[in-house]
């Protein structure tokens, strides 16, 4: 008895400690991208792509750190989950969190003036316009990781209406691929309980 329980705690310890939570610090740009140019600056080298989603879009924007910065030869990744023009209708759904198969995160930078080792930053002042939703946890189980969002993302009543999340993003020391994501929805008569998106992540 004593190796038979021995042995099924062996095979489960993976799965208990598995999942992670991750450090998730708050920033301001252009704070956060002096990180990764000593011009604080990103847009001159960033590439943006979107997947539409729920009359939104979920944006993934990527970029190298420049030569002679903290992030030197690192890639970073930010993304944005933006509803504020997708409409209301019987068949909507609000989205509470989004699966991202990322690898594994830099977690030796300094995000948040702390001079601890940080790994994830949500934007929350300076990351353009509609932003209001951050982040409640970022949990890694392996190679994905769920962002849960502090509310749900959902679409308005008018256009113009809906809610966006602020900014967030992590650091990895490879190129972006595209991958497909998992969004848990709110769920509902018309909805299915997870859709996916196309979103750029580690390869």
């Amino acid at each position: 008895m004593k190796k038979l329980t021995f042995a099924l705690l062996f095979c489960f310890t993976p799965f208990l400690v598995g999942a992670q939570p991750l450090k998730v610090v708050e920033v301001h740009n252009p704070d956060i991208h002096c990180v990764f140019s000593s011009g604080c600056t990103v847009d001159v080298d960033a590439i943006d792509t979107t997947s539409d989603i729920l009359g939104g879009f979920l944006r993934t924007r990527t970029y190298k750190g420049r030569s002679r910065s903290r992030a030197a030869g690192l890639y970073g990744y930010e993304y944005r989950l933006d509803l504020r023009d997708a409409i209301y209708t019987k068949a909507s759904t609000c989205i509470r969190s989004i699966k991202i198969d990322f690898g594994d995160v830099i977690g030796s930078l300094n995000y948040g003036g702390d001079a601890k080792n940080d790994q994830a930053f949500v934007i929350t002042a300076g990351g353009g316009p509609g932003g209001s939703i951050g982040l409640a946890a970022a949990v890694q189980t392996r190679r994905e990781i769920t962002f849960t969002f502090s509310d749900p993302v959902c679409p308005g009543a008018v256009t113009g209406g809906g809610r966006s999340t602020f900014i967030w993003g992590l650091v990895s020391t490879r190129p972006p691929r595209v991958i497909s994501a998992s969004l848990e929805t709110t769920g509902g008569a018309l909805t299915p309980p997870f859709i996916r998106a196309n979103v750029r992540a580690p390869r």
